[in-house]
């Protein structure tokens, strides 16, 4: 493990300015579960690390007249645990619930959930150069691929493994955006970036910007949200395949819905054709499969994980019925 130094700031402006900072590699450390990790393994290689542990304005969760306000070092199970977030956000609660262990989420942090890296264990592994990490070639193509895309794959095949982001793009969240030259407001859903645009990283961050606030809009009249991931393991572990579903019921049907999925592109996947297919129709099992699986024509699985197109369908059909 190479040496590096830790810098702990107390404010945005010294962030700000330890980013700016011209030959120096700088990496941001939140709750330190992602950032430590890479660099015991050897793929993150920073000279300065940037410890938020200190900053006292980053940790925060209000409730205003244009919605919830969440800063990006508030931990995970303060998410959980705040009671406006699971009665006005139920899916996001489940969410943010179903990450890692109580031991994880009382350390990781909502930002860091949203800007962690890849799990691929092809880029985990320093041995590998991957493109990912500037070599020519996507090992997952023709390697182990069981945990890989289905969807939105092409020169890479990682898959996003954040459980906050599917929910929160559902649920229509922006973030704030700290740059040089002032702060930037944008939808979520225009966050991350797919490895066809960049296939280093997977968000639109600079190396001098970083995430600082996420907004919620207030639920809607009749509003519904949940979250359902289906994983290999009981507990800590990232989802094979992730549905955040947030939906205004009328009757038996929905006037509008969004469907986001986890664990199975580079970024939050969503299902557009899904959500029209099912717009203002009495749901059932059948028709839920047979929208789905229409719109599931379009996944490009790979040797070992088509297994994922059948968990899709499964959990659209048990997650959409849930509050139907």
């Amino acid at each position: 493990m190479k040496n590096f130094k830790i810098a702990e700031p107390k404010s945005i402006e010294q962030v700000s300015g330890l980013l700016s900072k011209g030959g120096e590699k700088v990496s941001l450390m939140a709750g330190g579960t992602d950032m430590l990790s890479e660099i015991k393994e050897g793929v993150a290689e920073p000279d300065l690390v940037v410890d938020l542990s200190a900053m006292k304005e980053l940790p925060f969760i209000r409730k205003n007249r244009d919605g919830m306000h969440i800063g990006a070092m508030t931990t995970l199970a303060d998410l959980a645990s705040d009671p406006a977030i699971r009665s006005d956000y139920p899916g996001l609660y489940e969410a943010a619930l179903s990450v890692g262990t109580p031991q994880l989420r009382n350390v990781g942090t909502v930002g860091g959930n949203l800007c962690q890296r890849p799990r691929c264990w092809y880029y985990r592994d320093a041995k590998f150069l991957c493109r990912k990490k500037g070599g020519s070639q996507c090992f997952a193509t023709r390697g182990r691929n069981k945990y890989h895309a289905i969807f939105g794959g092409g020169i890479c095949h990682i898959v996003y493994p954040s459980d906050l982001a599917p929910m929160l793009i559902a649920l229509d969240a922006k973030v704030v955006v700290v740059a040089p030259g002032g702060e930037k407001v944008l939808p979520l859903s225009e966050f991350y970036t797919l490895p066809s645009k960049n296939v280093r990283r997977e968000n639109i961050l600079n190396p001098n910007e970083f995430l600082r606030e996420i907004r919620i809009p207030p639920p809607k009249k009749g509003e519904r949200s949940t979250y359902m991931k289906l994983k290999e393991r009981g507990t800590w572990d990232f989802a094979l395949v992730s549905a955040a579903v947030k939906a205004t019921a009328g009757g038996n049907s929905f006037n509008d819905v969004k469907i986001v999925l986890g664990g199975v592109a580079p970024i939050p996947w969503r299902l557009e054709k899904v959500e029209q297919g099912v717009m203002k129709k009495k749901l059932s099992e059948s028709m839920i499969k047979e929208t789905a699986g229409a719109a599931l024509q379009e996944a490009r699985p790979m040797e070992e994980n088509r297994y994922k197109v059948a968990l899709v369908e499964a959990l659209l059909v048990r997650s959409l019925l849930s509050i139907a």
